[in-house]
């Protein structure tokens, strides 16, 4: 399995553009895939320069409606002519906003009747190929992120608080599971719950965002406590699995949940690259 980065908030090597959203390419001998597609055409770009052809790309997994994960598929569908679009419909029928540093919608203008042939929407799973699974997180076991309170949706009768019913997990492998979280707004140990319950395999690997934001502009989210709580469920619960995280995970909180999980915990950037 061959992974890279190709578009996120930060990176370490000058060549590569940033912005605020996720786009990660995942390749197997069997098939070529794109989990989620940033906020604009940035992945394209960091795309060429990392010698990924995205017009050969077979699959998008879109891990929920916001702009950040979603706003580069416009772009994408210039580019790539086969590939299905996987989803949860909830993405497509309802609009969402951020309070964060004044209302602003999140969500995008597309009309997703253009791509209906090639579009898939996942009620609670599917499967692809022979070892892609796509879950909803239907577990509420822990909390869910803090920072999701500033966060909310509009199907038409008023804005009320994001539940995150658009939110997907996609599974990869057989033997040892490559789970990708988006922005894990459900939850990090929900989401790991959730695969638990679905599959007997071991969660070897977990990449994605976690929504664990640092405080900021006199907003306070998770506690110190919390997050070196968080960590040590972790340790305890899944002492085998590695964990690669950016985007949505603040600086300070990666240092403190580093302090329990050691080399286990890794962080991502535009650019990075890893070989399972």
């Amino acid at each position: 399995m061959k992974i890279r980065v190709l578009s996120d908030n930060r990176t370490v090597l000058p060549d590569y553009e940033t912005e605020h959203g996720l786009c990660v390419y995942l390749e197997t001998e069997n098939y070529k895939c794109l989990l989620d597609t940033g906020a604009s055409d940035v992945f394209i770009r960091n795309a060429e320069k990392m010698n990924v052809d995205i017009s050969d790309v077979d699959y998008v997994f879109i891990s929920h409606g916001h702009a950040d994960h979603i706003g580069g598929l416009p772009a994408f569908l210039e580019l790539n002519s086969k590939a299905k679009v996987i989803v949860a419909p909830e993405a497509l029928n309802q609009k969402f906003f951020s309070k964060r540093l004044g209302l602003h919608q999140i969500s995008i203008e597309f009309d997703f009747e253009l791509i209906k042939d090639r579009l898939i929407m996942v009620e609670n799973e599917a499967r692809f190929e022979n070892d892609i699974q796509v879950l909803k997180s239907e577990i509420t076991k822990y909390p869910f992120p803090q920072g999701n309170r500033t966060l909310f949706k509009d199907k038409g009768n008023g804005m009320e608080g994001d539940n995150f019913d658009h939110e997907l997990i996609v599974t990869f492998g057989n033997d040892n599971l490559f789970v990708f979280t988006g922005c894990g707004h459900r939850g990090l140990l929900n989401i790991l719950e959730t695969v638990k319950v679905n599959t007997i395999h071991r969660i070897r690997y977990v990449m994605g965002g976690f929504h664990l934001l640092d405080a900021k502009n006199g907003a306070a989210f998770e506690s110190e406590t919390d997050i070196e709580n968080l960590a040590k469920t972790l340790n305890k619960n899944y002492p085998q699995t590695e964990f690669i995280t950016g985007h949505c995970t603040g600086e300070h909180t990666f240092d403190i949940l580093k302090k329990t999980l050691e080399f286990r915990l890794i962080h991502f950037f535009t650019g990075y690259k890893l070989e399972i």
